[in-house]
């Protein structure tokens, strides 16, 4: 099934599953305030950076339907309302803005207010659509880069519950594998929040590919002894110049792999490209609650002194300079970033 779905029904609702819950229980949860939506994208119920612009767009097309506007203008007041608390959710993956401008250009569009709910809904279903071909192709495109026995480090989650379905870095593995290519994933288990250890392996058993948990820290062992060909990850927003925003501890895996001779591969579809940006220093960088640090226990006691001050950013960017190149659904970017960036978005 999807990540993120619509429900029909009066009023419609946006169905999702609960990350924060795997891999212990499945659970499907469904929601229909888009203040809800935005609550769920801003607490990790979904998240990835496709995932969040899909449900993002249908939290537009409830805030369409849940608004009692009859005039064209109100209504299209009270979406921009409604774009401005999803956007807040979580500032630094593109996807999300661009997937409510998207939506609100649509509206805008739409002469007849009576129409304009139906629109919204037809359009963010497009929106998801297009997002499970998107990663099909993406996937074609990298695992032409994977040979028969390479080991990928692999950090976060970027499979199939980081997007609408199949997955970005983790879908072209998945292809890889799919290809008969003998393949296996290290698996960085992405702290704080786990991402790796509990999405990914997840991901990996149910595909049936063969993978290594690792922690954070024994990346760059893997890589100096000879264990890694490759490293891929996923994006949040990559700026014009080629400068990547992923989940904390990207950088420093790029850092490494380049030390080694590894090759290091964003995997990204080219709606987490942000032109407008001319380099990573303009990213916004989230800064998540400490409670996701200072909770973490170890034999039911905290880790970390009561008092201690924490800095908790969720991702950090990768200067382009570490970046081999970057794998879209159009095709590999490689440097100079600022001139293929720009084929890759516009096909």
């Amino acid at each position: 099934m999807r990540t993120v779905e619509w429900c029909e029904g009066t009023p419609g609702a946006v169905r999702m599953i609960d990350q924060r819950l795997l891999p212990g229980e499945f659970r499907l949860v469904e929601y229909r305030d888009y203040r809800a939506v935005a609550a769920a994208i801003r607490d990790m119920v979904v998240r990835g950076a496709p995932a969040i612009g899909a449900a993002a767009a249908f939290g537009m097309a409830l805030a369409a339907q849940q608004s009692r506007a009859r005039e064209r203008e109100r209504l299209l007041q009270d979406l921009r309302e409604a774009a401005d608390v999803l956007c807040a959710a979580r500032p630094t993956a593109v996807n999300l803005s661009w997937a409510v401008q998207r939506l609100l250009r649509r509206a805008e569009a739409e002469p007849d207010p009576a129409a304009i709910p139906d629109a919204l809904l037809a359009e963010a279903q497009a929106l998801a659509d297009e997002d499970v071909e998107i990663n099909k192709r993406l996937g074609e495109h990298g695992a032409a880069l994977i040979q028969d026995g390479d080991t990928i480090l692999h950090h976060c989650n970027t499979g199939a519950l980081a997007t609408v379905d199949y997955g970005t870095a983790l879908g072209v593995i998945r292809t890889a594998h799919e290809q008969g290519k003998r393949i296996h994933v290290l698996v960085d288990e992405t702290r704080p929040r786990l991402q790796g250890a509990r999405l990914t392996a997840w991901e990996l058993q149910q595909l049936g590919i063969p993978f290594t948990l690792i922690a954070d820290n024994a990346a760059g062992h893997f890589m100096r002894t000879g264990q890694v060909n490759l490293v891929l990850v996923g994006a949040d927003r990559v700026a014009a110049n080629g400068d990547v925003a992923n989940k904390i501890g990207t950088y420093k895996l790029a850092v490494v792999a380049q030390a080694n001779g590894i090759p290091f591969y964003p995997c990204v579809p080219t709606s987490t490209i942000d032109l407008s940006l001319p380099s990573g220093d303009h990213i916004p960088i989230e800064e998540r609650p400490a409670e996701e640090i200072t909770g973490i226990t170890v034999d039911g006691q905290p880790v970390v002194p009561q008092g201690a001050r924490v800095a908790n950013p969720a991702f950090d960017v990768t200067p382009h300079r570490y970046v081999t190149g970057i794998i879209t659904e159009n095709g590999i970017a490689y440097p100079p970033f600022t001139l293929s960036l720009k084929r890759m978005v516009a096909g």
